[in-house]
């Protein structure tokens, strides 16, 4: 595969980014496309490794490690090295539905066990797969495909995320009469409100990709909440089988002293209402939503995607400042010994959105191993600042490491506005309690993993309402097989990979 002296001869090169100070200016997209010469010499440095731990997706130490969903890395890697793009886009669609998403929000945990990685920097996988999916687009390859025969079987897939999306194209591919039901006023889930724009553009990307499948056969009924404004028991009546997909979106809250006070909000609203008023009014943002951060002092709790968004977001709103809170050590700066590879590796970075805050204000924005104790009102009752600790972290006589308080370290920061970014609990109640769906000791949805089957015959569930948060990519991988196992329940057999 690829060149056998690829990563010998080349260095690993990234596409370049718009920067920061100029991509604050407007919601867009900031990676600039890559030359098709440049993106075949980093396709060279694919090199036929023997064993590739790529696309293994497996889970080492809870992260995961190589690709989920299998994708055929080494392959499409060779193919675009040997200038074959369109055989490189029939083995990337192979295994993803979507390299769209995967491609511009994954956090690659195939370049984290990339073999290359154990001695060189890895191959740009994540770059290739973009590169891929975007030239279909662009030259036309790309086009509605329906199937040939209809089952006239009729599935109701519950939520329009990626684990809903990519259920429902593959039961469509296999003939069935799909229905996904969103309780949005858009289809997209998490892709369209949870990712702002500049990470995943809506109109180009998400709406494009909602339309081909609506143009192959796939029906969309939004602003329907199921076991709210429609009966969860019609659907077990009208369809031959169910799954949900609805999401962990239960969000972890910060319950102390203060809370109550106007001014704390959980991030993934700040993130939903900022993207529903860009795609009602325009990128322009000439209409405020309706949680705004500008010329506030903006402290964000919680690291992660979520976190990193938020302050992206604030900085784009023109906020007078952000700080992000982070209660665990800063990570170092290599592979520590405890985190071997082919493992994802835990080291120190600045993502975009912590890129833009230093810019704009001269340093990383994250404040490590700090907790927050309360929040404090000013004289007219809104939200003036978070009251701070540092804290360490020790084992307690069971062995665990918890956190502790460091004497002498509290002090308030300035805030008008607080983002609650510390993930999420699991799949809200309503929908499952209306069905009668047994929970597991996490409250997801009880149903084990590769059968997705639940207590109730007919109803199967995939994504984060099963497995609990996690990335888009693991969605995309309930959603496939999950459909799976709904075309044999359905059929008897089933061809769907």
């Amino acid at each position: 595969m690829g060149k056998p002296t690829g990563f010998i001869e080349y260095l690993r090169e990234l596409p370049v980014d718009v920067s920061p100070l100029d991509r604050v200016s407007n919601w867009d997209e900031f990676h600039l496309p890559m030359p098709e010469e440049k993106l075949r010499v980093q396709a060279a440095r694919c090199m036929d490794c023997g064993i590739p731990f790529c696309h293994t997706g497996k889970l080492i130490n809870g992260m995961a490690s190589g690709c989920p969903v299998n994708n055929l890395i080494p392959e499409w890697n060779d193919l675009v090295y040997r200038g074959f793009w369109r055989e490189a886009l029939e083995r990337l669609l192979k295994t993803n539905n979507f390299p769209e998403f995967t491609g511009r929000v994954c956090p690659a945990p195939c370049e984290g066990s990339c073999t290359l990685g154990l001695i060189e920097p890895p191959v740009a996988i994540k770059t290739l797969e973009a590169a891929i999916i975007d030239k279909g687009w662009e030259e036309g390859w790309i086009t509605p495909t329906s199937p040939e025969v209809r089952t006239g079987k009729k599935v109701a897939v519950v939520g329009s995320g990626p684990a809903g999306l990519a259920c429902a194209d593959q039961l469509n591919k296999a003939g069935h009469l799909v229905t996904v039901f969103e309780r949005a006023d858009r289809p997209g889930g998490l892709l369209l409100y949870g990712i702002p724009n500049m990470k995943l553009d809506k109109q180009k990307v998400v709406e494009r990709r909602v339309r081909l499948m609506e143009a192959e056969g796939v029906e969309f009924k939004t602003g329907v909440e199921v076991g709210r404004n429609l009966d969860a028991r019609r659907l077990l009546e009208d369809f031959s089988a169910v799954v949900l997909c609805a999401g962990a979106t239960k969000p972890r809250d910060l319950p102390i002293v203060g809370r109550e006070i106007p001014g704390v909000h959980f991030a993934m609203d700040f993130l939903t209402e900022n993207t529903r008023s860009l795609l009602d009014h325009g990128t322009s943002g000439k209409t405020n939503p309706p949680i705004f951060a500008r010329g506030k002092n903006v402290v964000v709790i919680g690291g992660g995607d979520t976190g990193t968004d938020c302050v992206g977001t604030s900085i784009r709103h023109g906020c007078q400042s952000v700080v992000q809170l982070e209660i665990l050590p800063k990570p170092p700066l290599e592979r520590a010994g405890n985190n071997p590879w082919p493992e994802w590796p835990k080291v120190y970075k600045m993502d975009y959105g912590q890129e833009e805050a230093a810019a704009k204000q001269g340093e990383d924005p994250r404040q490590y191993e700090v907790s927050a104790k309360r929040f404090l009102a000013g004289p007219d009752g809104q939200l003036a600042g978070v009251e701070i600790t540092n804290i360490r972290w020790e084992k307690d006589a069971q062995g665990r490491f918890v956190p502790s308080e460091v004497e002498g370290t509290t002090r308030i920061l300035p805030a008008e506005l607080v983002l609650l970014a510390m993930g999420f609990l699991g799949p809200e109640d309503r929908l499952l309690e209306s069905l009668g769906i047994e929970r597991d000791a996490r409250s997801n949805a009880k149903a084990e993993h590769e059968k997705y089957t639940t207590n109730i015959p007919g109803v199967f569930a995939a994504g984060d309402c099963r497995r609990g948060q996690s990335l888009v990519v693991w969605a995309i991988n309930e959603g496939r097989g999950a459909a799976r196992e709904v075309d044999r329940y359905l059929m008897g057999s089933t061809q769907l990979p």
